[in-house]
């Protein structure tokens, strides 16, 4: 059984760059907020549906103190001289408990300087694998309409997978059986 809270693998990103994907912690608290202090607009707007200039305390504790029972939460991060730098972040969630549930929610966010890095899928290559492990049959998300580059992820991974669009809004479901 995969151990959610300490889950690390190291990996690369698709121009060799050698990243850790890793469990959130509290203590990234921090390395979020700082991030998040460097998207644009339009990044914001694509992963939280509305234009936020900040994240509030609840906010940053929904983002890092993850309730293992319902929310895998993992990070891209690259580690150079001591310093750990954090690419982008996923997670799915469930409001029933994982391995009761077959459905997931699925979010990603990547850092503006780091799309087009594969960061994105690499987090969702790990949140598969655990989700299979957890019994998941599918995870969903909704995306954007012009969210083109998350919509690429999704489609590009692999995993049989089902689109429905409303409005700007596309539900996508891709099954993990």
């Amino acid at each position: 059984m995969i151990d959610v809270r300490n889950y690390a693998a190291a990996e690369t990103l698709k121009d060799g760059t050698p990243v850790m994907v890793r469990a959130i912690r509290a203590g990234d608290r921090q390395a979020v907020l700082d991030a998040f202090g460097n998207l644009d607009r339009e990044s914001v707007y694509t992963r939280f549906f509305t234009f936020k200039k900040s994240l509030t305390d609840a906010d940053l504790r929904q983002l890092t103190e993850v309730d293992h029972e319902h929310v895998v939460a993992l990070l891209a991060t690259t580690i150079s001289e001591d310093f750990e730098t954090l690419l982008g972040g996923g997670r799915y969630c469930s409001e029933r408990p994982l391995q009761a549930s077959r459905a997931a929610e699925l979010a990603f966010m990547t850092a503006d300087r780091h799309h087009g890095r594969g960061v994105a899928s690499l987090i969702l290559k790990h949140l598969v694998l655990i989700g299979r492990e957890q019994g998941l049959s599918r995870l969903e998300a909704d995306v954007l309409a012009q969210n083109r580059a998350m919509l690429a992820v999704l489609e590009r991974s692999g995993l049989p997978l089902e689109q429905q669009q409303e409005s700007n809004i596309v539900h996508v479901r891709l099954c993990l059986t």
